[in-house]
């Protein structure tokens, strides 16, 4: 068998690399256009396994946001999500630092266990909230 050049080689990782490199500098949409585009997905998806009350459903889904939707009632309604998710952290930092003052292991693990749910939802909402919101570097 023949072996191939490395010229040949680097020639043909070239030609299968380009559309990943191109994929990349695609811009990121933000705010209600990637809603938009995250619903169409949605709705491919759902043709594609041939389920069409979910598709309906999308698509009215996809109607409202496209009717309501504005960047700045969409950074308005994530940053409400994050005060709330802040104040769910607060509230069940009280609840585990009282369940700690008891001394009741089973209680303080539960209250451990939702402190960390509560502080992933935070996490997740700020990053939600990061990708919606103007950059003004």
């Amino acid at each position: 068998m023949k072996c191939l050049s490395p010229l040949t080689l680097f020639t043909a990782c070239s030609l299968l690399a380009a559309p990943l490199f191109a994929a990349e500098e695609a811009p990121q949409l933000t705010g209600c256009e990637a809603k938009r585009q995250d619903i169409s997905t949605w709705i491919e998806l759902a043709k594609a396994n041939g389920d069409s009350d979910q598709q309906a459903g999308l698509e009215n889904a996809l109607s409202e946001v496209s009717a309501t939707c504005t960047d700045a009632s969409l950074l308005k309604q994530l940053e409400q999500k994050v005060l709330e998710a802040k104040h769910d952290v607060s509230r069940r930092q009280s609840d585990l630092t009282k369940a700690m003052s008891k001394g009741d292991p089973d209680k303080i693990n539960k209250r451990k266990d939702k402190l960390a749910e509560s502080r992933k939802d935070l996490h997740d909402a700020q990053v939600e909230l990061e990708k919606v919101e103007p950059n003004y570097d």
